[in-house]
């Protein structure tokens, strides 16, 4: 709840400086007929407009779990991310049409000392409301917070960019407003297509980071019983939700007591460390005190791991009444054809251990 009303707060920040600066940009704009400045007072309002969709993002985010949505509403700031690069888009995309205008029909602006000082404060105000922004974003893990700090730090870069214009025309009499307005314009849309990339990716669902993977299996790997961690998967729900399940490696003589309590222990350890909730720990069970069965898997390992692309062997198991071996491959998402090469891994393995039924499963790479 807390970090809500963070964002709350932050986002009526943004609401309130961006309503001031746009209503004295577009009065000195309309009385110096300068475009670019009409151009930056109308950035501002989609400014405060993506304040707005920040909120109630944010008022969204927090509501609790129901039946439909049993994981919570964390998504929410996510689609209010996607909103506010759209409007940035929109705004981008407008503001290079009035560029392209005044480029091809110019008028010539009046500048005077007021418009200059106006837009200099504007240039200090969005630096500091965009590193804010920023900085408070990142700090409470919130997209469109920094989404917003990002189209405000462009917003500073606009308006400088205008008071270069407004220099050089009163000192040379050349206007290039328009260009840079065209120019400007070409950022924001840049920008809103970021913004619109990084929020949709979340939403469909990313590989986790390479730090948060390595943390969590780092603290799994410490449990004595525990060889191996493989196969963790994590579900970004929102910020605050990560919900995900791993397989680990365990002795095949280990009782049924013995894993329940090793699983819950594992559980409550990452949830508490982490902030990661496990719904699910699969076991792979591991041939004990047996030098046969490690010397075949290191055999075996050699000849998976020759072939390119692949990344990994795991879950190693011998049935030795039945002579069934089974174990799982990683494959390189890189790989030209990833189903080639688990063919060809298969056969290879199955030419060479001819003695042996194998059921070879084959893995995705889900995590560093």
């Amino acid at each position: 709840m807390e970090r809500s009303k963070i964002i709350i707060r932050t986002g009526f920040l943004g609401i309130l400086v961006n309503m001031i600066l746009a209503a004295f940009k577009a009065v000195v704009g309309w009385l110096s007929g300068s475009i670019a400045i009409i151009l930056d007072a109308v950035n501002n309002l989609s400014d405060a407009l993506s304040s707005v969709i920040t909120i109630i993002g944010a008022r969204f985010a927090v509501k609790k779990p129901d039946k439909d949505h049993p994981f919570g509403h964390g998504r929410s700031e996510y689609v209010a991310a996607s909103v506010i690069a759209v409007i940035i888009l929109y705004a981008g995309v407008t503001a290079l049409i009035e560029s392209v205008k005044k480029i091809i029909h110019p008028t010539t602006p009046d500048y005077g000392v007021p418009t200059l000082i106006i837009v200099a404060v504007a240039v200090l105000v969005k630096i500091f409301l965009g590193r804010h922004f920023i900085s408070v974003g990142k700090k409470v893990d919130s997209e469109t917070l920094v989404g917003s700090g990002r189209d405000a730090l462009i917003d500073s870069i606009v308006s400088f960019a205008t008071l270069v214009a407004a220099v050089i025309f009163m000192t040379t009499s050349v206007r290039i407003e328009a260009y840079l307005a065209a120019g400007i314009s070409l950022l924001m849309i840049r920008a809103g297509i970021d913004i619109l990339r990084d929020t949709l990716s979340k939403i469909l669902g990313e590989r986790p980071s390479s730090e948060k993977a390595r943390e969590i299996k780092k603290i799994v790997m410490e449990y004595p019983e525990v060889y191996g961690v493989y196969d963790l998967v994590l579900h970004n729900y929102g910020p605050e939700v990560l919900i995900g399940s791993l397989h680990v490696e365990v002795p095949d003589d280990m009782t049924v007591a013995e894993l329940d309590r090793l699983e819950r222990d594992i559980s409550e350890r990452i949830f508490d460390d982490c902030r990661v909730v496990l719904t699910g720990i699969s076991v792979y069970g591991r041939n004990m005190r047996d030098d046969h069965v490690n010397d075949l898997l290191k055999d075996i390992r050699r000849i998976v791991m020759d072939h390119e692309y692949v990344l990994q062997m795991h879950g190693f198991y011998l049935n030795k009444e039945t002579k069934d071996i089974q174990f799982d491959v990683v494959i390189d998402y890189d790989a030209p054809d990833r189903m080639a090469v688990y063919r060809e891994t298969v056969q290879d393995v199955c030419e060479h251990f001819p003695e042996y039924k194998f059921k070879i499963t084959f893995d995705a790479d889900v995590s560093d």
